[in-house]
């Protein structure tokens, strides 16, 4: 047995540390002396110590350690929680390496001034087209989860970019979109719809780079709409004139995206 000024020597767990995990039930002595309080550690407590030392050096928290050792029983387990535990971190790294990338956005250079784009917007009228489409209720971003799928189905007789039709007025966190592939004709297939949309008349404008700033395309159309006393209609599109690969997203500064918004005058 080993009273807590050894066990800390052994253990390189200092005696506030040894009394913390105590209080926290992850390490508790297995001997106590009821007389004085004193606490005694034997050689599984020296199994335990060094197991949650190196999860504290590998930044696991207390409540995680807790989880651990109640249901950890051999390396096997261990290695699995440590795997999670890694798969957890990259996650986060991802988020942050995104939250990053969101930032540089609004870092303005040196010595450059900064201008905003110039919007042109034209009133076009848009032939009807024929399309391949998955329609869905969910996050922008799960559109990669069916562009593939469509083109799976399309195989050669893709004709055109592909775009997304939004059928909400307003933003919302589970929107309603229409992921859509021109086609030379009516191709259907397993979750994927066939149809030919109709012609419209609509207020038009592109934008250069990334998806980030389409709002400020979007603000321009909405006033242009306003200043001419039109009533814009759902489904708007963004047709990804040019846009990330299936694989690499390529530079966003280069994404070219055209919007159009049908409308009906007043």
């Amino acid at each position: 047995m080993y009273k807590i000024s050894d066990f800390s020597k052994i253990t390189n767990l200092t005696i506030k540390a040894l009394r913390y995990y105590d209080e926290e039930n992850i390490l508790t002595p297995s001997y106590r002396d009821e007389e004085n309080s004193y606490r005694y550690y034997d050689e599984n407590d020296f199994q335990k110590a060094q197991l949650i030392a190196m999860l504290r050096t590998l930044e696991f928290s207390i409540s995680e350690i807790k989880d651990i050792l109640a249901t950890c029983k051999n390396s096997d387990d261990l290695s699995y929680y440590l795997e999670e535990k890694k798969n957890m971190i990259e996650s986060k790294i991802f988020r942050e390496k995104e939250l990053i990338t969101k930032i540089n956005l609004y870092i303005k250079p040196k010595n450059m001034e900064d201008k905003g784009m110039d919007y042109k917007i034209e009133v076009k009228e848009i032939a009807p087209v024929t399309v391949a489409s998955v329609r869905y209720k969910g996050k922008y971003s799960d559109v990669g989860l069916y562009i593939g799928k469509i083109y799976k189905a399309v195989k050669n007789d893709a004709a055109g970019a592909p775009f997304n039709c939004y059928y909400d007025e307003e933003f919302k966190e589970d929107a309603d979109i229409e992921l859509c592939v021109p086609t030379t004709k009516l191709i259907s297939g397993s979750g994927i719809s066939a149809k030919r949309l109709p012609a419209i008349k609509a207020i038009c404008t592109t934008h250069t780079g990334s998806y980030a700033k389409l709002n400020l395309a979007y603000k321009s159309l909405l006033d242009y709409a306003g200043n001419h006393h039109l009533i814009c209609l759902t489904p708007s599109r963004e047709v990804y004139l040019k846009g990330p690969g299936m694989i690499f997203k390529g530079n966003e500064n280069n994404y070219v995206t055209e919007i159009i918004i049908p409308f009906e005058e007043v």
